[in-house]
């Protein structure tokens, strides 16, 4: 009676871990699609940009030219929803003179195409390499990753200090070390370490991106731990500086005052 309990559990076990396995980027990426235009989401003065991957997709994009020093934010957002959810984010910095790229994903807002971290890369750069054909240099690049969009961000970054050419700054906004941790803080219960597919190690790569770096995080956030944030900036070589806002928590920290600490940061 024992060992047929036993067995019986270990095949729901198996079953549920094989499922969590197959299903992770239905979990990991969660798109919607009715991509709307920018006015219908507060920043008309952005216009859509079709860029085609190396992959041979036609991916939507908006830009707002730089009015001021020529630095362009480039925004990698999170794991849900779609480039226009972000407009009211984006506001301040085009209200302070800053060029805007929000970056559409594969799968996102109507794009083709099905997410994975190598896929979004690819979509990151295209929109970069978009940037130099119209002269503008990564040495006025401001990388900005939401959430899921910080593996994205650290990457990039990555990239172009390999290659010589560093960007102006990286902002990251509640970044995780890696997706392999945050699985393995939301699934302690099966060996998420060795099954997750799209790992964002961005701990390991942190060290390495050769520029100017801002970290900040909700104290509450329990979508990606507060540790999370914290250990990845120690890891960061200088110049860094890390915000907690207290109180916040994953999804408000704008709330909090986030546009202001951004701008302050990039004027300084």
């Amino acid at each position: 009676m024992i060992y047929s309990t036993l067995a019986a559990v270990a095949i729901v076990y198996s079953a549920m871990v094989g499922l969590l396995y197959l299903g992770q980027r239905s979990l990991m990426y969660q798109p919607t699609q009715d991509l709307g235009t920018p006015a219908s989401h507060g920043i008309p003065e952005a216009s859509p940009v079709f860029l085609n991957t190396s992959g041979g997709l036609e991916l939507q994009s908006w830009y707002v030219p730089s009015v001021s020093d020529g630095a362009v934010i480039l925004y990698f957002h999170g794991n849900a929803g779609h480039i226009g959810d972000r407009g009211s984010k984006v506001r301040p910095y085009v209200e302070a003179g800053y060029g805007v790229m929000l970056v559409g994903y594969r799968g996102y807002g109507g794009n083709p195409g099905s997410p994975t971290e190598e896929g979004l890369y690819e979509d990151a750069e295209t929109a970069l390499s978009s940037l130099k054909e119209l002269g503008i240099e990564p040495k006025d690049w401001v990388l900005y990753g939401e959430s899921l969009g910080s593996g994205v961000a650290v990457e990039m970054a990555l990239r172009y200090a390999g290659a010589g050419t560093p960007v102006r700054a990286v902002v990251l906004e509640a970044p995780f070390t890696s997706m392999v941790d945050a699985a393995a803080n939301h699934y302690p219960f099966v060996p998420a370490r060795t099954l997750v597919k799209d790992s964002y190690d961005s701990l390991r790569k942190i060290s390495k991106i050769s520029t100017n770096l801002l970290i900040f995080h909700g104290s509450l956030d329990r979508t990606v731990p507060f540790l999370h944030g914290q250990n990845l900036f120690e890891a960061a070589l200088e110049p860094k500086r890390f915000h907690r806002f207290e109180g916040a928590h994953h999804n408000d920290l704008y709330d909090f005052g986030a546009a202001r600490v951004v701008i302050d940061y990039l004027r300084s």
